[in-house]
């Protein structure tokens, strides 16, 4: 099967035939129709430091996709040929502490789809049964195929009650842009994205942000002054990595407010502690999805009429790898799909 694979250490990767994959007795094989380019994939094309440690070639990368089943093995019953489905790229040891208690997503064992075994930039792709998620019927394929970071953006966004609050977003990539749509959907009072790339602050309007700002531009104590804010913000999602927006955030706090922290810096931050001390902050981490609850909630929100297609702002044949590469990591875009099967709707 054709796929696209990291060959070798450094910079770039290469379409290749490799063998196509053979389910295992607990296994689901799938026939991927469409797959969304991330971060992830960009650091592993790019060959940063982060890739240089956690890649070991030959790979095949990716892993956010949507698919069509073609076979299962001989122990699974409740997936079947032609079934529509994407899977969660967190594959749990299924023995830990953690997983024993239904508390995957905390599995310190865990592996990453197109990180640590073979991904789904690819004509098929093989997953354990209980990574496969099994899509709602009248689901867009473009959005499907983006389940994966939709619920990155759907577990940080609902860390924290945000029901009437204040909420500020710091980083407009498809996470956030996503992530905006669902603070607004789930009654957020105000949702102010701050955001350096004109492109993002205009999708993320769309997306239902209050205001979308430049950081560069406009300070956040000002926005708050035009919003009528007395107290700061209740929740902040961090979805850049970028040291000055995370301590904006801090500074821009209620207290007792709360911050869910997605974006990975490229460096070590330093951050005041004494300002979490005396401003009550509760700082939450964010890794992946809860298994399987947060897919339940991004289910149930799109059949509510959440809409998040705003998001997806480019679509590109597999074989135009490349410029699909270069437009996401361009910064100018939101969510880039590519299509891998002549079948898979427009």
């Amino acid at each position: 099967m054709l796929a696209l694979v990291k060959a070798a250490p450094g910079p770039g990767l290469s379409l290749e035939e490799v063998p196509e994959p053979s389910p295992g007795i607990n296994d689901v094989k799938i026939r991927v129709r469409k797959t969304g380019i991330c971060g992830t994939d960009l650091h592993i094309a790019a060959w940063d430091a982060w890739a240089a440690k956690a890649i070991r070639p030959p790979l095949v990368v990716g892993h956010e996709f949507v698919g069509e089943v073609v076979e299962v093995g001989s122990n699974v019953y409740d997936f079947h040929p032609g079934d529509i489905v994407s899977g969660e790229g967190h594959v749990t040891c299924g023995v830990c502490r953690h997983c024993l208690a239904g508390r995957r997503h905390l599995c310190a064992h865990t592996q990453g789809l197109g990180v640590d075994r073979d991904g789904a930039f690819a004509e098929y792709v093989v997953l354990p049964v209980t990574n496969v998620w099994h899509h709602w019927p009248r689901i867009d394929e473009d959005v499907a195929a983006i389940f994966d970071p939709f619920g990155n953006a759907v577990h940080t966004a609902l860390s924290f009650p945000v029901l009437g609050e204040d909420v500020l977003i710091t980083g407009a990539g498809p996470i956030g842009l996503m992530a905006t749509a669902v603070a607004r959907h789930a009654g957020a009072r105000y949702v102010v994205v701050s955001e350096p790339n004109a492109r993002r602050r205009e999708i993320a309007g769309r997306m239902g942000a209050t205001l979308a700002v430049d950081p560069g531009e406009r300070d956040l104590a000002d926005v708050q002054r035009e919003l009528g804010m007395v107290e700061g913000f209740d929740v902040a999602l961090e979805m850049s990595g970028a040291p000055a927006a995370i301590r904006a955030a801090m500074d821009n706090m209620a207290h007792g407010g709360s911050i869910a922290v997605l974006g990975i810096p490229t460096r070590e931050i330093t951050l005041d502690v004494n300002e979490i001390v005396f401003k009550l902050l509760t700082i939450r981490g964010i890794y992946g999805r809860e298994m399987y609850e947060t897919w339940y909630k991004m289910t149930v929100m799109l059949q509510s009429g959440l809409d998040i297609r705003p998001a997806i702002t480019h679509r590109f044949p597999f074989q135009a790898y490349e410029l699909a590469f270069a437009t996401a990591a361009s910064g100018d875009s939101g969510k880039v799909i590519m299509t891998w099967s002549p079948q898979a709707d427009g």
